[in-house]
C-alpha cells in the first residue's frame, strides 16, 4: 500500500476529518531548514500536525532527558534524581536508571531528525514509524486494526515513559529487534500531556510492524462492519 493509498484508506475508515499520523525518520540530509536547541519535542508537533515538516539538528533537543531518549547524549546523574525527587514520576533514582538501561536506547548515527505528516511522504522508505494523536474512538480503531492479526500479549504495549521516549525511542528500539512487532500506547507523562489536547493519547506503529498492518488494513473491522460503522459516524460527527 502506497502512502497516498494509505491516506485514502485512513479517511475511509475514520472519516475525512481524521487527524493524519506523523512519520519520523533520521537522515543524512535535512528535510527542511533545521532547528536546534528545542526545549521539548512535543513543542514542534502542532506545526507538523498542520502539515509543515520539521527537521531537528545537532543534539535535536536541549532537554537532558530528551537528549538521552533521542540517542544524542549519555545518561547523567542529574536525570534520575530529577525524575524521581523533583517530578516524582518514579519512587527512586535507581528505578529511573534501571528504566533507561532497559530501554536500550539506540545512539543517533545520523545528524538530522525529521517529522512530517504522512500525506507529505513520497514513500515509506527510511521512516522509523508513524505517530497518531488519537481520541478514544480513534484509538479503539487503531487497536482493533493492530489486534486483527496478532494475539500476543505484546501487540500493544504501554510503559512508563517521557513523551519523546514513548513516541520515538521505543519504536526505534523495536525496529532493531529481530522479531519486533509491538505498537506503543502513550501520552501518560504529565509533562507531555500539558502540551497535548485533553481528549487524546498517542499511538505509535514502528516500521517493523507497519507493512504487515498495511497489508491487513482493509480486511479488518474498520471496513464494512456494522460495529465499527457506528463508531465511525460518531468520529465524523454524523
Amino acid at each position: 500500500m502506497t502512502t497516498s493509498e494509505f491516506v485514502t484508506s485512513l479517511k475511509e475508515a475514520f472519516g475525512e476529518n481524521v487527524q493524519l499520523p506523523i512519520a519520523f525518520s533520521f537522515s543524512d540530509t535535512p528535510l527542511t531548514e533545521p532547528k536546534e536547541g528545542l526545549r521539548c519535542l512535543l513543542g514542534v508537533f502542532p506545526k507538523v500536525r498542520k502539515g509543515s515538516p520539521v527537521t531537528l539538528a545537532g543534539k535535536f533537543l536541549s532537554c537532558g532527558g530528551g537528549m538521552v531518549y533521542m540517542g544524542t547524549s549519555p545518561l547523567t546523574e542529574r536525570i534520575p534524581n530529577f525524575v524521581s525527587n523533583i517530578e516524582k514520576y518514579q519512587k527512586t533514582p535507581d528505578m529511573v536508571r534501571e528504566y533507561v538501561e532497559n530501554l536500550h536506547v539506540t545512539p543517533a548515527t545520523k545528524p538530522y531528525f525529521n517529522l512530517q505528516r504522512v500525506d507529505t511522504l513520497d514513500s515509506w522508505e527510511g521512516i522509523e514509524g508513524l505517530i497518531f494523536f488519537a481520541t478514544p474512538d480513534v484509538l479503539s480503531g487503531l487497536c482493533s486494526w493492530t489486534f486483527f492479526d496478532d494475539n500476543s500479549e505484546s501487540a500493544v504495549i504501554t510503559r512508563f515513559a517521557s513523551g519523546c521516549a514513548s513516541l520515538i525511542t521505543m519504536a526505534v528500539t523495536e525496529n532493531r529487534k529481530e522479531n519486533g512487532h509491538s505498537c506503543f500506547l502513550g501520552g501518560f507523562d504529565p509533562s507531555a500531556r500539558a502540551m497535548m489536547q485533553a481528549n487524546e493519547m498517542t499511538f505509535v506503529i514502528p516500521s517493523c510492524r507497519l507493512h504487515t498492518m498495511l497489508a491487513n488494513l482493509r480486511e479488518c473491522c474498520l471496513f464494512g462492519t456494522e460495529g465499527w460503522g457506528r463508531i465511525r459516524k460518531r468520529i465524523a460527527g454524523e
